[in-house]
């Protein structure tokens, strides 16, 4: 089944803390042979909703896709009624960016609710204009006192589970949406550009599970075309498009925007692709990712092209959003003695540790794509993550890890805590020198949530080199259970604006809350 998005009335509602306008992409999809009467009209379409990114206490980045070229206009608010509105004149979109658009939102108040709208404008005629679409997101507050809270998790639409419509499709973001947080963090793997979507998919109790499909999901992803077929797919569901237009994102990438396990300089031998530099493959899967995510860094008009950065969100947080993919070494099996690439490249790790040092945030935040004791596999003998399986002192990546633990501790750096998604099940880690091979390090934890809309898989064996202690996991029992046989997951933060705890919790689609940390304020390490 082949779908599009179409666009429905603006009714208004109220959700949660504070109203907000609903969106003009917000309903079930409709498909694509289908002309709704408002595009016979020749006027531009939003029909894939909206997105806010990298939401400050002053700034956030607003995007829109459009179905032709057109003018983005956008109105801001400090009420759904828009009196007062503040007009913010976008950028022109056409087909060098599949017809997406991004504009900065700069001067805003803090800790508030901003309501907006984004208006499509025939650029040959500015009074053509498009249905608005609505949306809403929070400030992050200027007052420690105020607060934050937010959710992360990763994977969507891998192992061949995409938007199922007998299941409601994405239904995990429509529970994520109603917690309404103040943003979302997502720890990769957006898309599987290397992963079929197939019309249906029998499982092993004789269930038979059917996606929604379309051209670009039906083989690997190789060109731009279809890089961006895979970005636009997920924006197919209903409850995404929802999600997108109240929750503002965080978004880093991973292995599968591109293709799995890659590195930097790898010539592929999978017959399925015809492009073998993958070296090609990211430039055109990074093409399409900064016109499909709103990243201040990505952004035309102030980035520099990279996907790490820090997302500064008030006195108690700073998101440290790291990019282990593009500057990595060759997977290997580790046991280099000398190694200052590592997984996040020379020029990355000083930029963090400098980053980190600044920082006055009562807590930083390390957003890894990849978790950093988890023995992850690559083939028979080369490992994709930190971990090699060495119960031993660092070799390979670990040394650049070590590094930057040491780092953290003798410069006293207080409030470091790591989150994670990627091995698609859900576990909490206790870093702590006692347990470990390497000892100059102050304790610190490791949270992991995920998938959000892909298989499970079960849980990777532990390296003790940095002790950690598996203090929770859930994860099923065999490879690749599906979305309807597994619960998939997401995590929760939780900061008191009054004490500066900060609690953790690991969710399970559903409602249930599987396991709970209160981590303390002020302390290098615990």
């Amino acid at each position: 089944m082949s779908y599009l998005p179409r666009i429905p009335s603006p009714d208004r509602r109220t959700v949660l803390r504070g109203s907000l306008a609903a969106s003009a992409a917000l309903t079930l999809p409709l498909t694509a042979t289908a002309a709704p009467a408002f595009a016979l009209s020749g006027r531009p379409r939003a029909a894939w909703g909206v997105q806010v990114g990298d939401v400050t206490a002053s700034s956030a980045l607003v995007w829109v896709r459009s179905d032709r070229p057109a003018r983005m206009i956008v109105e801001t608010s400090a009420t759904e009624s828009f009196r007062r509105a503040r007009t913010w004149h976008g950028p022109l979109m056409g087909s060098g960016t599949d017809f997406t658009g991004t504009t900065p939102l700069y001067g805003l108040p803090a800790g508030e609710q901003v309501h907006y709208r984004v208006t499509l404008a025939d650029p040959d005629d500015p009074r053509r204009t498009g249905e608005p679409v609505y949306g809403t997101f929070r400030t992050a507050p200027a007052r420690r006192r105020d607060g934050v809270r937010f959710l992360w998790s990763g994977d969507i639409a891998g192992q061949g589970w995409g938007i199922n419509p007998d299941v409601g499709g994405y239904r995990v973001y429509d529970e994520m949406r109603r917690l309404d947080p103040d943003f979302f963090l997502c720890s990769g793997d957006n898309i599987y550009a290397d992963g079929v979507i197939e019309p249906s998919v029998t499982l092993p109790d004789g269930r038979v599970w059917r996606n929604v499909t379309t051209e670009e999901k039906a083989k690997v992803a190789e060109t731009l075309a279809e890089y961006r077929g895979n970005f636009r797919y997920n924006l197919l569901d209903d409850n995404l498009r929802k999600f997108n237009a109240q929750v503002p994102s965080i978004i880093q990438w991973d292995d599968h925007e591109v293709r799995n396990n890659w590195y930097p300089g790898q010539i592929l031998d999978d017959v399925r692709y015809t492009e073998k530099n993958v070296d090609v493959l990211a430039a055109r899967s990074m093409r399409a990712f900064r016109e499909y995510f709103p990243v201040s860094t990505l952004h035309e008009s102030s980035g520099d092209g990279r996907v790490h950065r820090v997302v500064r969100h008030g006195p108690l947080l700073d998101v440290f959003v790291l990019d282990m993919r593009s500057f990595r070494n060759a997977n290997s099996p580790g046991r280099q003695p000398d190694d200052t690439t590592g997984i996040l490249g020379a020029e990355q790790l000083d930029w963090l540790k400098r980053e980190l040092s600044r920082s006055r945030a009562v807590w930083k935040v390390i957003a890894a794509d990849m978790p950093l004791g988890l023995v992850v596999t690559d083939g028979a003998t080369d490992f994709e993550a930190v971990a090699q399986s060495d119960p031993g002192a660092p070799l390979g990546r670990e040394l650049q890890i070590a590094e930057l633990l040491r780092f953290i501790k003798h410069r006293r750096i207080t409030g470091t805590l790591w989150l994670t998604a990627d091995v698609h099940y859900t576990s909490a880690q206790h870093y702590a020198p006692e347990r470990a091979a390497f000892k100059d390090f102050a304790p610190f934890w490791e949270f992991v949530s995920g998938p959000l809309a892909a298989g499970g898989f079960p849980a990777n064996a532990l390296d003790s080199t940095f002790g950690p202690d598996q203090v929770f996991v859930r994860a099923p029992d065999r490879a690749n259970v599906s979305p309807m046989e597994s619960p998939q997951f997401f995590g929760e933060v939780d900061i008191d604006g009054d004490s500066g705890e900060l609690t953790v919790r690991l969710r399970a689609q559903g409602g249930s809350v599987l396991f709970s940390k209160v981590l303390q304020p002020g302390s290098v390490g615990q």
